[in-house]
């Protein structure tokens, strides 16, 4: 899986991000590897502008920067990943939970509830339980004459 057998990171049907726009750090991990820990840099960090992609609609890159506005730094989105021992399997990590992030965030918003009013057996029901409950308390008060 070389980068250059992708043609970009797919996020869903109608976005793709090209490899181009991705960029890759490794650094040394915390996390599992034993004596292998101090020599391989094997966490990845996946950074995607999303301010200043080319593959966002106006509407895309607005929809992100307002749902994303707490994870990104100067409109660059960053995905961590260490929870593996190999850096290949980091980058899969990585890559994958970059897609999901930004997949979620993408997402339409739900529609907006139509406004009802309760129904007659609801407030009934709401009376008859204010009804019990206030028999409960006066049971529960001292007795007075």
């Amino acid at each position: 899986m070389h980068a250059a057998h992708r043609p970009g990171l797919r996020v869903d049907s109608g976005l793709t991000i090209p490899e181009s726009e991705l960029s890759w750090r490794f650094s040394r991990s915390s996390g599992p590897g034993g004596q292998g820990v101090n020599t391989a840099d094997s966490r990845a960090e996946l950074a995607w502008d999303v301010a200043g992609s080319a593959v966002l609609s106006p509407l895309q890159r607005d929809r992100l920067l307002e749902r994303l506005s707490n994870r990104l730094v100067d409109g660059v989105l960053t995905i961590t990943a260490s929870e593996h021992r190999e850096q290949l399997r980091n980058r899969n990590a990585a890559r994958a939970r970059l897609a999901a992030v930004v997949a979620d965030a993408l997402r339409p918003p739900p529609p907006a509830r139509r406004p009802t009013s309760p129904s007659r057996g609801a407030k009934q029901r709401r009376l008859e339980a204010k009804k019990r409950r206030t028999d409960v308390k006066r049971l529960r008060r001292p007795p007075h004459d």
